[in-house]
């Protein structure tokens, strides 16, 4: 019986200190807002957003002392292990998904102005000419060295916060954190479960209304990364481009996708994957989903249907009933 009232009381204890040790930290990196909130060791947060900003430092293609800037500059030069790293699961991703989505799209994003906010609609001819410089192909790694070959220049954008995302689980194993939401500003890590236990419940935003959600995803230990034409675009003579670009024709995605959202416990597989199924379209994004089991996904379409993967039917709900739920 002393026994049992030790354990009782041990257990109010651990959950009374669950609760006090919540913790939040929120950083500007990688071009986003991001918030870290999690139950534990307050160090835990310090060391994930001087992660981002470590990552961001390297990675960034406008910061001229970063990793990325001058091996776009020179071609050819050493990287760190994370860069190394990084760009080699971002070249077979890129294989694997038949070029739907390219770390050396970077030329033709500069011409319409994504990377420094002079938006404009460039002539076919620029276009064209910046594509010659766009194939995965022109990217070779050796040793600690990458290189760069006809003109290519790279972007680690679309996975760049995946990455982070599967860092910064190393990070909390390491401060025993167990129970953690971690917002990377369009991908999500849900760590473990809240600490009463329940699953972590992760909205999916509205496309038509970003700063609500249409729909939510009840999760353990899980990792979701959205591309939406909504993040970011311009509009010019009554026409919108999103700034995510297809590699094969340069120009902005226009298809029947407003979002997709990938789910998995591979952060870098997540945003890879929610950007190439963007740039694949419908049919080709469904297509591949059912190919491929590695990971769930909820693709919104711009007539307001929702496709969602078979194993997320229990886990998902709807929030608003003008969107029409069709399982993959």
């Amino acid at each position: 019986m002393r026994k049992l009232l030790l354990i009782v009381i041990a257990s109010v204890i651990l959950l009374t200190s669950c609760a006090a040790d919540k913790q939040s930290v929120s950083t500007e990196a990688m071009d986003t807002f991001m918030k870290f909130e999690y139950y534990g060791d307050e160090k835990a947060g310090d060391e994930l957003a001087d992660m981002v900003k470590s990552l961001d430092k390297a990675l960034s293609v406008t910061d001229k002392n970063s990793e990325i800037f001058r091996l776009n500059s020179d071609g050819s030069t050493p990287l760190s292990k994370d860069s190394l790293r990084l760009i080699k699961r971002s070249l077979e991703l890129s294989e694997k998904l038949g070029g739907a989505l390219d770390i050396t799209i970077l030329p033709v994003v500069e011409k319409w102005g994504f990377i420094n906010q002079n938006y404009r609609v460039p002539p076919k001819s620029e276009i064209d000419e910046a594509l010659k410089k766009v194939n995965y192909n022109n990217v070779s790694v050796y040793n600690s060295s990458v290189t760069l070959k006809n003109g290519a220049k790279i972007d680690l954008g679309a996975v760049a916060k995946g990455y982070a995302a599967d860092k910064s689980k190393q990070i909390l194993r390491e401060h025993r954190v167990s129970s953690a939401i971690l917002n990377f500003g369009g991908t999500i890590a849900a760590v473990g479960s809240k600490p009463d236990n329940s699953p972590w419940r992760v909205g999916i935003a509205d496309p038509e209304n970003p700063s609500g959600y249409l729909g939510f995803i009840s999760c353990r230990d899980k990792i979701i990364a959205t591309s939406g034409g909504y993040e970011r675009y311009f509009d010019n003579d009554g026409r919108r481009y999103i700034h995510i670009i297809d590699p094969k024709s340069g120009y902005p995605v226009d298809n029947d996708i407003a979002s997709v959202s990938v789910i998995s416990d591979d952060g870098v597989l997540c945003d890879a994957l929610s950007t190439a199924l963007f740039v694949k379209g419908l049919s080709g994004a469904l297509r591949y989903c059912t190919e491929n089991d590695d990971f769930d996904c909820v693709i919104v379409t711009k007539d307001k249907k929702i496709y969602i993967s078979d194993s997320l039917a229990d886990s998902f709900t709807l929030s608003d009933d003008s969107y029409k739920i069709i399982k993959e």
